[in-house]
């Protein structure tokens, strides 16, 4: 007997480290320790000359660029354009996109009619119709806004319609039955059942935002992190390169983040349910 308690403690130990590693607070030890094993990886190999400082920068250089782009307030105001045009991008695209592949829902016949439209507009890359949206808008904010619209639009109205058509059809003929009309069924049953697979576009359509702010500024503009990647990458500035991408990647997080707070606000039940899973 006390042997087996003896063989049991260290299971019980280890399972509790287990457990300890897999909470929030280990997990982000862990991922902050692999960020930081990553640059110091990478600036001990620019020091020693393992890597071109020219081709690949390092993380020292880079820090230096981001403080003097801070110092001297670029940097806020590149963030600040961008940040502004990407989100302008993402709220109407997605709004835009949701609200008419939920109306598709309404009529079958005209979903069916514009489907094969749909899916050819959604085929071309986006980034194809750049040139065209500065030729029609120019080259100040309406062009990166309208870019990031036509990204995620297209997208979210996909996303709304498929989670609309597969509604549940049970629930929709017992509404029916008990005297509910077309509009009763839409909001009773179809939106709130589209919800979680809107809510899930905004973490796609966040990148696509910034996708289309970015390649706008890419193509033609006087300030934004695109314009700032673009320069620097012409003058052969690797390190101001990194810098604008790292930024955009902390812009990325920090939005994604948000999103997943609005989800926990609106479907709190979605995330019991994604615990629960994880528990058993």
């Amino acid at each position: 007997m006390t042997q087996s308690v003896s063989i049991a403690r260290p299971a019980q130990k280890a399972q509790a480290k287990k457990w300890a590693l897999d909470s929030g607070w280990g997990r982000s030890l862990l991922q902050l320790a692999a960020v930081v094993a990553f640059f110091a990886i990478w600036e001990g190999a620019a020091r020693l000359g393992w890597v071109s400082n020219f081709l690949v920068g390092s993380p020292a250089k880079i820090f230096d660029a981001l403080v003097r782009d801070a110092h001297s307030g670029q940097l806020f105001t590149d963030t600040g354009y961008t940040l502004f045009e990407a989100i302008l991008g993402f709220v109407f695209g997605t709004a835009v996109g949701s609200v008419c592949g939920l109306a598709l829902w309404y009529s079958p016949f005209v979903a069916r009619l514009i489907e094969p439209f749909i899916v050819a507009i959604n085929s071309v890359p986006k980034i194809a119709f750049a040139p065209i949206v500065i030729l029609w808008f120019g080259t100040g904010l309406i062009s990166k806004v309208a870019l990031a619209i036509s990204l995620t639009a297209i997208v979210a109205l996909i996303a709304a319609y498929e989670a609309a058509k597969d509604a549940d059809p049970d629930l929709q003929a017992l509404l029916v039955t008990l005297g509910a009309n077309k509009n009763d069924v839409f909001t009773k049953v179809v939106v709130p059942s589209t919800l979680p697979y809107v809510i899930s576009t905004f973490r796609i359509n966040v990148g696509f935002g910034l996708v289309g702010a970015v390649v706008g500024e890419f193509i033609s503009s006087e300030h934004g992190l695109g314009h700032m990647i673009f320069t620097a990458s012409s003058l052969y500035d690797l390190n101001t390169v990194w810098e604008g991408l790292f930024v955009l990647m902390a812009i990325g997080f920090v939005l994604y983040f948000l999103i997943d707070l609005i989800e926990r606000r609106l479907l709190p039940w979605r995330q019991a349910s994604n615990t629960n899973t994880l528990k058993v």
